[in-house]
């Protein structure tokens, strides 16, 4: 036991300090996506169509030539970047994905921005430097996707937010990656967020999984024993649009498009899996963005 608390002594504090200090992510980290318009040239008529060729889910089109990646069906496998011959769809770095309107987590084409800037003097709203661009040099203009806070639905939860995860035919990455937001690093119960066994006690679902038929009753039973704003959380591609899964229709398993069908979605979270800061930044900014921004 002493040897234990020696150690932990000479560790000193290992909990990050999030959000006032950026998260340190790895090099190879695929985050937000970014389709540079100076670099993509395809139009209507001349489309080039590499990228919306190699992606296996179909989550990136054309759309009057040029690409729409729509992150809600993506599961970050970063083929559609491989495919760009000119290197014109990136996976920056930026963790901040999650958005309170579906139709924001489409990516369209636009402008990076310029002058470069070192990065001990990024912020974390100033955007990120992608690293699997040609030169790992471009900086890109990434401002932040709207996230309502949780004000706006005639609810206040200072310091206090409690989830019912609830597991729809999940694969356990979602499932693994929300768990680890409780451990030392994360520890998000430092900012009054926890997770309740009991849907009575609980301020929102956060679910995973692409939801098949039989656990849709499950999910329904859940959201009418919670408290009202009922406030609905899709973690994962799976839980957003059915993921890999999508459209998949059975007698068994039913039509397979996440979330959004069966109940009204407050809050989605791409990713597959979501990062655990991922999850942690839009859980912190839907309830008290104020954290986040000073």
């Amino acid at each position: 036991m002493l040897e234990i608390f020696l150690e932990r002594f000479r560790q000193k504090s290992r909990t990050a300090a999030f959000p006032r200090d950026l998260p340190s992510l790895p090099p190879r980290f695929r985050g937000r996506p970014f389709i540079d318009t100076g670099r993509c040239d395809g139009v209507a008529g001349r489309e080039c169509g590499f990228c919306a060729a190699a992606c296996p889910l179909q989550a990136l089109l054309l759309e009057d030539g040029k690409p729409a990646l729509d992150m809600g069906m993506c599961t970050f496998c970063g083929e559609c970047a491989r495919a760009c011959p000119k290197s014109a769809l990136v996976f920056t770095t930026d963790w901040r994905l999650a958005s309170t309107i579906r139709k924001a987590l489409v990516v369209r084409p636009a402008a990076y921005q310029a002058p470069e800037r070192p990065d001990a003097g990024q912020t974390a709203s100033e955007g990120l430097t992608s690293p699997n661009s040609p030169d790992n040099k471009r900086r890109y203009a990434l401002p932040e996707l709207p996230l309502a806070p949780v004000t706006a639905l005639d609810s206040v939860f200072a310091r206090s937010f409690r989830l019912r995860q609830v597991t729809a035919a999940g694969c356990g990455a979602c499932e693994a990656d929300l768990n680890v937001l409780g451990t030392l690093v994360y520890d998000m119960e430092r900012f009054g967020l926890d997770f309740v066994a009991s849907p009575r006690h609980a301020d929102a679902i956060i679910l995973t999984g692409p939801l098949p038929r039989n656990i849709q009753t499950a999910l329904k039973d859940c959201h009418a024993a919670m408290p009202a704003p009922k406030v609905v959380m899709a973690v994962g591609a799976c839980a957003i649009s059915g993921g890999m899964f999508r459209n998949i229709s059975s007698a068994a398993v039913g039509s397979v498009q996440g979330a959004s069908p069966h109940v009204d979605v407050n809050l989605f979270i791409p990713g597959c899996p979501p990062h655990p800061w991922t999850t942690l930044d839009a859980l912190l900014r839907f309830i008290a963005p104020h954290s986040v921004s000073e």
